[in-house]
C-alpha cells in the first residue's frame, strides 16, 4: 500500500465517519502536504468499487464516503446541516414491505434513511423561532 492510499485510508477510519472527498483531501493534506487532489479521488473509487467504503448521497448534497461499509447500518441525516450518523435500528425492513407492495419484485436490499435535525440544529431553529 502506497502512504497517498494509507493517509486516506487512516483519514477514513472510525465511527460515524462520513467525509466528502474534499474534507478527505484536507485531513490527508494535514498528514501528507504533497498528496494531490487526484489521488484523493481515485484512491476513493478504488476503495469503493472494492467494497472496502460505500458512497452515501443524501439530499443533492455531496457525495460522502462510509467506511463502515461491511457492517449493516442505516443513516440518520440532519436536514439542516447534513451530518450523518450510523444508526443501528432493530426490525427487518425488507420484511416490513408488503407482498402487495412489491410489484412482483425479488428484493435483495433496503435502505433506509432518517432525516431530521441534530441538537445543534434542533437549538439553533429553537432560537429562531
Amino acid at each position: 500500500m502506497t502512504s497517498q492510499r494509507r493517509v486516506v485510508a487512516e483519514v477514513l477510519d472510525g465511527d460515524h465517519v462520513h467525509l466528502t472527498a474534499d474534507e478527505v483531501h484536507a485531513r490527508a493534506a494535514r498528514r501528507l502536504p504533497e498528496i494531490s487532489r487526484a489521488t484523493v479521488y481515485n484512491t476513493l473509487g478504488e476503495l469503493v468499487s472494492l467494497g472496502e467504503v460505500t458512497e452515501v448521497s443524501t439530499d443533492g448534497r455531496a457525495k460522502r464516503y462510509d467506511p463502515n461499509a461491511h457492517h449493516p447500518h442505516q443513516h440518520l441525516v440532519c436536514s439542516g446541516c447534513g451530518t450523518i450518523r450510523d444508526v443501528h435500528p432493530t426490525g427487518n425492513p425488507l420484511a416490513d414491505l408488503p407482498a402487495e407492495e412489491r410489484f412482483g419484485f425479488t428484493v435483495s436490499e433496503v435502505e433506509v434513511t432518517y432525516h431530521g435535525l441534530c441538537p445543534s440544529c434542533a437549538r439553533s431553529a429553537h432560537l429562531d423561532a
